[in-house]
Order: structure tokens, then C-alpha cells, then sequence
């Protein structure tokens, strides 16, 4: 079976109703990002980023996946699809992908400060005085501004082997993420779907510049024959 590999950002997301992190203006559901989602905000002010990821937590169990979720679920009859995504939610799970990787962490999820290793599964709020078995405060497991990616070597492995790529969106402008595209081989197709492109087609990159719902299903159409 072909590889195809497909990398996605806030804009699939944003189709069931999930806010953008960054707003228009830079801020972060009204915060200065480093407030939020930083080790050194986390250290200035716990109790509010517990309190902006319990948030979007909350948000997340309102939502559901959108058709460009599901559309990507009947690629695996044909090909081995693998799924790098930069979003912390769980949308392309609930709707079927079988092989997701989160670069930048999981909502669902929390981690130990003792242990970074020692991850949970985690639905409802988190608040100070949630202890690992370590008795260690547990924090978001979400990859932060000044902290490493650490699915990143899995995703360029991954990336490299691709057959076919697919971009759904995502900017490719926040890195590392964006840097993923120079690891595809050369000749590889690559299919970029984004309302604002911010790239120009080559003869092996073909854009559809529009939202992930109506472009996914042009592009699975095509691949599915």
C-alpha cells in the first residue's frame, strides 16, 4: 500500500467549531501567548493556564469531527495513512483515523512534572493539587513556546517515507512543524488545502485554496478513483 501522509493545522479544526489559539490580533482567547503557553507562565501563574486549558477542554467535548475528518477516514480502504497533526484535540480520533500523531500534545491528556514520561488521560478539569503518583503537581500535555517536540523525529521519519502528502489547514508558517515539507522526497505529490495559501504551485505541489471540508473531499475523490 502507498504512504500518504497528512499534515494538519487549525483549520480543519476550526469547521466543527473549535476556536484558533491566536487571534487576529496575536492574543490567545485574550492573552499574551507567553502567559499561557510557556514554562515560565506556567511557573508565574498556574492557576491561569489550568484554568485557559480547562476552557478548551470544556469546549472540546461540545464539538465534533467535521466531513474533512471522516473524508480522510475512507482513505485507509486504499492506502496506509498516517496523520500529523499540530492540533491538541482529539477530532481526528473520535472519527475514526487509526494512526495520529500530535506534535504539539493533547488536551485530553495530562503529565507529571516529575516525570514527563508518566502521561494520563485526563476529561475534566485540572486544577493545583492534582498529584501523580509522585505526589507532583500535573500539568497540561501540551508541547510550549521554549519546549521540545518530542514526536517531531517520528513525524520526519514518517515524512519521509510519504508517497503522497497532504496539507489541510495550516499555514506552514509555525515551526517546527512547517519544516516537515522539506523532509517529503522530491518527486512526491503534494496536495495543499488552505483558504490563504501562503505558497505557490510547483509541478509537484498542487493547491486548492479553500476550506478543509469542500478540498479534502475533492482531493480523496481523486485518490479513491
Amino acid at each position: 500500500m502507498q504512504n500518504i501522509v497528512v499534515l494538519t493545522g487549525a483549520g480543519i479544526s476550526a469547521e466543527s467549531g473549535i476556536n484558533t489559539f491566536r487571534d487576529a490580533n496575536g492574543l490567545w482567547e485574550g492573552h499574551d501567548v507567553m502567559e499561557v503557553a510557556s514554562p515560565q507562565g506556567w511557573r508565574n501563574n498556574p492557576e491561569l493556564v489550568l484554568d485557559f486549558y480547562n476552557k478548551r477542554r470544556s469546549q472540546l467535548h461540545t464539538v465534533t469531527p467535521n466531513k474533512a475528518h471522516l473524508d480522510l477516514v475512507a482513505l485507509e480502504d486504499k492506502f496506509n495513512v498516517s496523520i500529523i497533526t499540530q492540533n491538541v484535540d482529539d477530532l481526528h480520533e473520535r472519527a475514526g483515523s487509526s494512526n495520529v500523531i500530535h506534535l504539539h500534545g493533547e488536551l485530553l491528556k495530562v503529565r507529571s512534572q516529575f516525570d514527563e514520561q508518566l502521561v494520563l488521560d485526563w476529561k475534566h478539569d485540572l486544577i493545583l493539587g492534582d498529584h501523580c503518583e509522585h505526589n507532583s503537581q500535573l500539568r497540561p500535555h501540551i508541547v510550549w513556546f521554549g519546549e521540545a517536540v518530542p514526536m517531531m523525529d517520528l513525524a520526519i521519519e514518517i515524512t519521509e517515507r510519504a508517497d503522497i502528502l497532504m496539507i489541510i489547514g495550516t499555514s506552514m508558517q509555525v515551526y517546527p512543524a512547517a519544516g516537515l515539507l522539506q523532509y517529503a522526497r522530491h518527486q512526491t505529490p503534494v496536495y495543499f488545502i488552505d483558504p490563504n495559501p501562503a505558497i505557490s504551485p510547483t509541478e509537484h505541489l498542487s493547491i486548492l485554496s479553500e476550506k478543509a471540508t469542500t478540498g479534502v473531499a475533492k482531493v480523496v475523490e481523486e485518490l479513491l478513483g
